[in-house]
């Protein structure tokens, strides 16, 4: 990030607030083993959907396990899933927009009807559907969050593509004798990797929802471990009894998708040239 930009993301109060909720949600993940209270998988059905109190801070699940110390390591779970799905989707679909866009002819046809056909599905029916084909489990939710983060990003990046290897700069290094690599490598994708950070930055709160999501309906992080998504579903039912089983896993989630979205709109803002005269 040049100067200019850092002077415009530190003048914006809601990116600031975003970039804390972020740094706020690694450090809680990084040091979850210090900060959990309780062992997050113990049981103890003397204590069973306990009320917030001294021992159990923010109550105790159907099972008495410590809800704090459960969604203090879910923290790792939706960090995780959503790092490592936003680096599939930005590697996968960064590859397939490049070429895409650069080839052109039949190979950036037969790249975008595979996209439009992925695009097709509705992105919750698309990652169950993977999900469904490859089973439950961690790794399994990341891949499926990846693959349907792709062909939105592949379609950005061919885009950019498209507009900027016909730049008078991209011009001038081909009539030097610059190859399709080194134009792609060099002076291309140089110039894409800001619009990739802020959308991996945005897709991040998306992955935290879609993981949620599987892991409510059963079908992403299994029990038991610590996953915000299925605490909201083992809590759904007691909400009257027990809301504290529900609620605070869904504020946990609410927090982690404002921060990301707030840093990637600051990002956007501090990184868009148009706006460098504003």
């Amino acid at each position: 990030m040049s100067a200019d930009a850092a002077r415009r993301f530190g003048r914006n109060r809601l990116a600031l607030l975003g970039l804390a909720l972020v740094a706020g949600l690694v450090l809680v993940a990084a040091a979850a083993p210090l900060l959990a209270p309780q062992d997050p998988v113990k049981q103890s059905l003397f204590e069973k959907r306990a009320r917030p109190d001294a021992k159990h801070l923010l109550g105790a699940d159907e099972f008495g396990r410590d809800i704090l110390s459960r969604v203090i390591y879910g923290t790792r779970v939706a960090l995780l899933v959503g790092t490592l799905a936003a680096a599939i989707a930005v590697v996968a679909g960064g590859a397939l927009g490049c070429v895409a866009g650069f080839a052109g002819g039949w190979l950036d046809a037969t790249i975008m009807r595979g996209i439009e056909i992925l695009l097709a599905f509705p992105y919750l029916l698309l990652a169950i559907a993977i999900v469904s084909a490859l089973g439950p489990g961690v790794v399994n939710t990341t891949i499926a969050v990846g693959v349907w983060g792709t062909p939105t990003v592949a379609r950005m990046v061919r885009a950019s593509v498209l507009a900027l290897k016909e730049t008078e700069y991209v011009r001038a290094a081909r009539a030097l004798g610059a190859g399709g690599p080194a134009l792609v490598l060099r002076h291309i994708l140089p110039n894409v990797l800001p619009t990739l950070c802020v959308y991996a930055t945005l897709f991040m709160a998306n992955a935290v929802l879609v993981e949620a999501a599987l892991s409510f309906l059963g079908l992403g992080v299994q029990p038991p471990t610590p996953s915000w998504g299925l605490m909201v579903s083992t809590g759904r039912d007691v909400l009257l009894v027990a809301p504290h089983v529900a609620t605070m896993p869904g504020l946990a989630i609410v927090v982690s998708v404002l921060g990301f979205n707030l840093l990637g709109d600051g990002l956007r803002d501090a990184l868009d040239p148009r706006l460098r005269g504003a």
